[in-house]
């Protein structure tokens, strides 16, 4: 049955046990309506305080609110790898990751394209770097980082191969993808069946599949360390101080074996990266933040958001950013391959050919998919952990900070004038580090990348600067004591 407006609800009993003043229903109704007031009221000094002080307000990360404070409200405990003395085969490894010795110059290791001052990358700003006999031939790539590689799989087209030891017929794989639809890549969105793009893999086109192949590549590559053959590889290692090492963990017959004595090298050069923390220490102030163990600023909170955001930066589509529901730190990347078009690169040497195009999957560096042209122009998608201390980026080194990587894919598409040169007659050269004939594989599905010509670009400068802001707590290293 109804009430009346002035019907008397149940009284209150305050804490001495008798009975409180009759609430009237209209008096409630008064008092909602003050409420409503005040909190109205409340909202707008709210936002006022918000425009003054945008630095304590909280910032929605990921669908998560974060407190005043900058600290992640809902940390996680992060897996990292154990840590322990190296091996004794991890421990050749490195002996043998430094030594110069090994390439024909006498003066060119492993670490001096993969410095481990500057997590394991070139400590230059060349785009390429220099090799060969006499340490005068240009390289056609920059060295990738070699950090963040420990969990990365074979390469594979379509559905994840895992660990099998079926032989994969990789050239009949992709002639089944040839034609189907590119699985779209959305930041924080369930990753879409990797179906028909490659995965896995190392290089920047994937043509090595463990770091023990990965490893003897530089050593036999005319432009880099240069030997002949790998049988000039093991005659240097037989000439190397730590030559009895092999013998003590091979035996002795190893030396009258070339091809086992370069096998059990490479193997512990690998080893020595997967054992050595260095190459994958987890110790950036992103991954103490998941722990709750560091505070973000507002602008790298900020900054997470829009790289989160499927509609704004959406890096997060290639650059996973979340833990896996194992507890694996996130390595910031989904291990793919993608087309983007940027610009070509006129300060390689290469380039000074114009028929010359390094088009990544499908060559020149690797034969076995040339044919399957629906991969021209895709390259890896490279870990961002520690991108901040990179002084070059993409696959061929065309740009040498962050700033000019954010002005590429926010303004690629609706101002592309600022990203190309102009030809002869004035008219923008879009795609030019890329035939013609393959410029239907760049991707323009993805934001940024939706954006067409004349629009409003997805991120503003500001957005940009604390994009950046967030991309800096990548870096290992961080002290969290000190925080």
């Amino acid at each position: 049955m109804n009430q009346a407006p002035d019907a008397a609800l149940p009284p209150t009993l305050p804490a001495s046990g008798e009975p409180g003043p009759v609430l009237t229903r209209r008096s409630a109704l008064r008092l909602l309506a003050r409420s409503a007031a005040c909190l109205a009221i409340a909202a707008v000094a709210l936002s006022a305080y918000a425009l003054v002080y945008p630095e304590r307000m909280p910032a929605a990360v990921g669908g998560i609110v974060e407190d005043l404070t900058g600290a992640n409200p809902r940390p996680v405990h992060l897996l990292r790898p154990a840590s322990a003395p190296l091996s004794a085969v991890a421990l050749l490894g490195k002996e043998i990751f430094f030594d110069q010795s090994l390439s024909a110059s006498g003066t060119q290791s492993c670490a001096s394209c993969h410095s481990p001052k500057n997590s394991y990358a070139p400590d230059n700003a060349f785009p390429v770097q220099l090799g060969g006999a006499h340490m005068t031939d240009a390289g056609f790539r920059p060295p990738p980082s070699l950090t963040y590689l420990y969990r990365q799989a074979p390469f594979s087209i379509g559905p994840d191969q895992g660990d099998t030891d079926v032989p994969v017929d990789l050239t009949q794989l992709a002639s089944q993808a040839s034609g189907v639809a590119r699985a779209q890549k959305t930041a924080l969105a369930a990753p879409a069946a990797p179906a028909m793009v490659p995965q896995g893999g190392l290089f920047w086109d994937g043509r090595a599949d463990t770091l023990q192949d990965q490893a003897i590549g530089p050593l036999t590559n005319p432009v880099e360390m240069a030997n002949k053959t790998p049988e000039d590889v093991a005659h240097k290692l037989l000439q190397t101080k730590y030559i009895d090492q092999f013998k003590q963990m091979f035996g002795p017959a190893i030396v009258g074996n070339p091809s086992l004595l370069i096998s059990e090298a490479m193997f512990a050069v690998g080893r020595y990266q997967i054992e050595d923390p260095s190459f994958h220490a987890f110790t950036s102030k992103y991954d103490y933040w998941l722990e709750g163990k560091a505070r973000l600023t507002h602008a790298e909170l900020h900054g997470l958001q829009l790289f989160n955001d499927k509609d704004k930066a959406n890096c997060a589509g290639c650059h996973l950013s979340q833990p896996s529901k194992d507890g694996l730190p996130p390595v910031f990347t989904d291990t793919q391959y993608e087309a983007l078009g940027v610009p070509r690169n006129p300060a390689i040497p290469a380039n000074k050919d114009p028929k010359f195009f390094d088009m990544g999957v499908c060559g020149p560096f690797r034969g076995d998919l040339a044919k399957q042209t629906q991969y021209c122009g895709m390259f890896l998608t490279p870990t961002l952990r520690n991108v901040a201390n990179r002084k070059v980026f993409f696959h061929n080194g065309v740009y040498h900070d962050l700033k000019q990587v954010m002005d590429f894919y926010n303004l690629r598409n609706t101002s592309p004038e600022k990203i190309y040169p102009r030809d002869a007659s004035g008219k923008v050269q879009k795609y030019n580090d890329l035939p013609p004939q393959f410029h239907a594989n760049v991707d323009v599905s993805d934001a940024p990348f939706d954006r067409k010509f004349g629009d409003q670009p997805a991120m503003t400068d500001q957005d940009i600067h604390d994009i950046i802001a967030f991309m800096k707590t990548l870096s290992d290293g961080f002290d969290a004591k000190g925080s």
